[in-house]
């Protein structure tokens, strides 16, 4: 059974910073590509993020790109988001998931339609 479970949002001014955490069981872990999605109120859920199995190649799209960072460690199952300088534009709900392989990595679908708790990031201007 899937799981991911994300973790390390809040309240944050903006220009601030916060690093989102997403611990993902019942695939294997390593043979995926993972992704971090958002949904802001009112709007459709966002592709964010995505990173390769091995952690050798990542992509952003353009309105993160140089403020976030994405990385992993297949050891602990985890995928991490590192935000920084936030601005309220960023306010949302983040998610992770893996992947979908058929999918273009640089515009990717999730594996799966199963989606954790989410972690709230809300930045205040």
């Amino acid at each position: 059974q899937v799981q991911l479970v994300e973790s390390g949002g809040g309240l944050v001014q903006a220009g601030g910073s916060l690093r989102l955490s997403c611990a993902a069981s019942g695939r294997t872990f390593s043979n995926y590509a993972m992704g971090w999605f958002r949904q802001a109120p009112g709007k459709e859920r966002e592709f964010v993020a995505s990173i390769r199995r091995d952690g050798g190649d990542t992509y952003y799209v353009n309105s993160v790109k140089g403020r976030f960072t994405i990385s992993r460690d297949n050891a602990k199952n985890a995928v991490y988001l590192q935000m920084n300088s936030l601005k309220p534009e960023d306010t949302a709900g983040y998610y992770c998931n893996y992947l979908n392989p058929s999918s273009s990595f640089y515009y990717p679908k999730p594996l799966y339609d199963y989606w954790g708790q989410g972690t709230q990031v809300t930045v205040s201007s």
